[in-house]
């Protein structure tokens, strides 16, 4: 097993992604990777269920990505995450309209966010521009909103930062701040579940840094429920109501 590789002894890490917040995430493990999104139709198919859905965009947004990269021996990480009420997909809004609506339909309840998460790892050997070696996982949090106002919606809404996000809110937006409280993976709800990346990795017999999980329980202030043998203990005990 790898650990801790060196740029010549690593395979190179593609992030599938044009997310800041994935970059953000994906720093923390302190590998160097490069981005190549990837531009795929993101409709929901009849009857597929949300989890479904999630795993089969991060799959496809990491073959769309290798179709573009003529080197062998990498690893393209793709994911997809969307919030989900109800077993309904909630996605971006269309406009400040349905934010608005979106977030009284979220307000005062739990509902989850599922982030499907794509790990394809190219070969010398494959016979086509997308084989190799797939690896797949899903993360479901349960996201308990808190009984934020009217006003409060508005002025956010204001702000244009639901636009671009599915179910119209950034859990670490620093004034609306719209959870009550979380037990669940920060991370993913901020699209990229990081446990759940070096989980597969690790199957990819790839040792990521081991300051990995510390570094995003200190970046996010908020400690992982996630029990991995061979990590740090958690830093901090959680912050209930803070996120």
């Amino acid at each position: 097993m790898l650990e801790s590789p060196s740029v010549t002894e690593k395979p190179l890490l593609i992030l599938a992604s044009n997310s800041p917040r994935r970059r953000q995430l994906l720093s923390l493990a302190g590998w160097k990777f490069s981005v190549s999104a990837a531009d795929v139709d993101e409709s929901q198919r009849p009857n597929e269920s949300p989890a479904d859905y999630v795993l089969r965009l991060a799959e496809t947004k990491a073959r769309a990505a290798a179709v573009a990269e003529a080197d062998t021996d990498q690893i393209i990480l793709a994911a997809d995450t969307t919030v989900v009420d109800r077993m309904e997909i909630l996605g971006k809004p269309r406009d400040g309209a349905d934010a608005i609506a979106m977030l009284k339909r979220l307000r005062g309840h739990t509902h989850q966010v599922y982030s499907g998460v794509a790990l394809l790892r190219l070969s010398d050997k494959r016979s086509s521009p997308v084989d190799g070696l797939l690896l797949k996982d899903l993360c479901i949090t349960d996201v308990p909103m808190r009984a934020y106002t009217d006003e409060e919606i508005d002025a956010y809404v204001q702000t244009g930062d639901p636009l671009d996000k599915a179910g119209a809110y950034a859990i670490q937006h620093p004034q609306f701040r719209p959870v009550a409280s979380l037990d669940g993976c920060y991370a993913s709800v901020m699209g990229l579940p990081l446990c759940h990346v070096i989980l597969l990795m690790r199957k990819m017999d790839i040792q990521p840094n081991t300051e990995f999980f510390a570094s995003c329980e200190t970046l996010l202030e908020y400690q992982c429920p996630v029990n991995l043998t061979g990590f740090s203990k958690p830093v901090r005990s959680l912050l209930k109501g803070s996120v």
